[in-house]
């Protein structure tokens, strides 16, 4: 398969840019200035595949406030260093502040890929290059910027909305933030759009890019968020002949040598194995910090002991389900001696080089397509033998029985279990939890979980006790702050409430 490189280039003047292959015997395109760039179709799918590249810095990080953040994950704590304890630390412990630099960071990596999207629309809009590629050009940087914000407004509810670049740096200083019903407005139009334009499969060499199956998944995503079910359920239910299937093996979704299969509905790529940069690294974040080699295969390498599957991730899966041996392990091996810290094992795979794994990250599979339209036919009309269809097609491949006679509300709560287990570290739970409870029921839930945490920690701390901040979780704690430094920038954004 031809994977999707690219070059980074971190000043905003700048488009950043990607080369395939053939990366070597180019043009630096960092040296070009953008006056001159944007002259052809092969310029236009160096630029997209740039924004590609960007998706990793993005996904590298998502853990902290997808997983991190809700009941699935903590970390194996470290009593001599406390150093992660204000920063990424603090979305484990509900104590992320305005001047968190992980949020600055989510903050900040969105918005400059944003301003790579726009400034390629607004080129692409007047080109004259062959129609069929600026179509699918158009439509895949329409998605990832409908992707983009959906993060956005999820994280921190109203954002700036900004799908022009700006003519001078001064205008950046007069943004605000605008109404979520705008960003969500946008997000729609972009994603209908992207279902215009983009082809339903590629040639060999295109796949892993967007297609139209992604856009309709991610649409339909949307419109479950907004509880605007009758649309969810007609938009998800077009994915459904575009030729997606179930695994037989649960496992395949997450083989770096199988990736984008036909589960595969849109994940970001990564590439192993060599030095270019683009490699994943999750097996040596997720691995328990003093498992040297015993997970991640390489002896002598330091892993972060993050994201590790909690008591109570643990006890959610049903006797016999085939998914959580592939998902989760419960202990380590190391010189002979178990050692009881569970870790992420969706991610543990064979590779070449220390540090450089090969594993994609799934971010819309059909297992998801097929929850989300038993959930939303739920919700719309009631469960009907069509929402259970869908509920037990993924309950079957994980060798469970067959769910019967739910009523809503048993077939909400079945629904939304299965979700936690089937998409487990996956980057999934805090958005499922936010779109399912308010505020306030989103706080009692997290306060819950946090009394069990406290009294059973899933890892030991060293004798250090919890900090009396520690898992209490408040209704505005339902978004994140706006970044410090973005306020101090510019006065006319507003911080949200309760961070003041």
């Amino acid at each position: 398969m031809k994977k999707i490189t690219s070059f980074i280039l971190l000043t905003l003047g700048f488009v950043q840019f990607s080369c395939n292959d053939d990366f070597l015997t180019t043009t630096d395109p960092t040296r070009i200035s953008t006056d001159v760039f944007y002259q052809n179709q092969t310029q236009f799918e160096q630029a997209l595949n740039g924004v590609y590249g960007q998706l990793q810095a993005i996904t590298n990080t998502a853990y902290l406030g997808q997983e991190f953040m809700s009941d699935n994950t903590t970390l194996d704590f470290n009593p001599l260093d406390r150093g992660g304890a204000a920063g990424w630390e603090a979305f484990e412990f509900s104590t992320v502040n305005p001047g968190n630099g992980e949020v600055a960071a989510l903050w900040n990596n969105h918005y400059s890929a944003m301003y790579n999207i726009n400034y390629a629309l607004e080129k692409l809009e007047t080109s004259t290059i062959d129609a069929a590629a600026k179509s699918a050009i158009g439509g895949q940087l329409k998605f990832i910027r409908a992707y983009h914000y959906f993060n956005l407004v999820r994280y921190f509810g109203d954002v700036v909305l900004a799908t022009k670049t700006l003519n001078n740096p001064n205008e950046a200083f007069e943004l605000v933030k605008s109404p979520q019903a705008e960003v969500y407005k946008q997000i729609e139009t972009d994603l209908k759009d992207a279902v215009n334009l983009l082809p339903t499969t590629y040639p060999a060499a295109g796949r892993g890019r967007v297609t139209k199956g992604a856009a309709l998944s991610l649409l339909g995503k949307v419109y479950l968020t907004l509880k605007r079910y009758p649309e969810a359920v007609s938009t998800l239910k077009q994915v459904l002949p575009l030729g997606y299937s179930l695994y037989a093996n649960y496992k395949d979704n997450f083989d770096p040598t199988k990736k984008n299969g036909v589960e595969s509905v849109f994940e970001v790529q990564y590439q192993g194995g060599n030095d270019l940069g683009e490699q994943s690294n999750f097996v040596y974040l997720f691995a328990p910090r003093l498992s040297q080699g015993a997970v991640t295969g390489f002896a002598n390498t330091t892993p972060s002991g993050r994201n590790i599957p909690t008591n109570d991730m643990i006890a959610a899966y049903e006797a016999g389900d085939l998914r959580k041996d592939i998902s989760l392990q419960t202990s380590y091996t190391l010189n002979g001696t178990v050692v009881q810290i569970p870790f992420v094992n969706k991610y543990r795979y064979p590779h070449t080089i220390t540090g450089r794994s090969d594993n994609n990250w799934p971010v819309l599979r059909y297992a998801d397509v097929l929850l989300m339209l038993g959930e939303a036919i739920n919700e719309a009309t009631g469960p009907d033998a069509e929402a259970l269809g869908y509920l037990n097609q993924v309950r079957k491949r994980a060798g469970l029985a067959e769910l019967t006679g739910l009523t809503k509300d048993t077939y909400r709560t079945a629904v939304l279990k299965e979700r936690r287990v089937e998409l487990a570290f996956e980057n999934h739970r805090w958005f499922d939890l936010q779109r399912t409870k308010t505020p306030a029921e989103l706080a009692a839930f997290m306060n819950a979980y946090a009394a069990k945490e406290k009294t059973n920690p899933t890892v030991s701390r060293g004798g250090i006790a919890f900090n009396a901040l520690d898992y209490v979780y408040s209704d505005f704690e339902y978004y994140l702050p706006i970044p410090a430094p973005q306020i101090l920038i510019n006065s006319k954004l507003t911080q949200n409430p309760g961070y003041q």
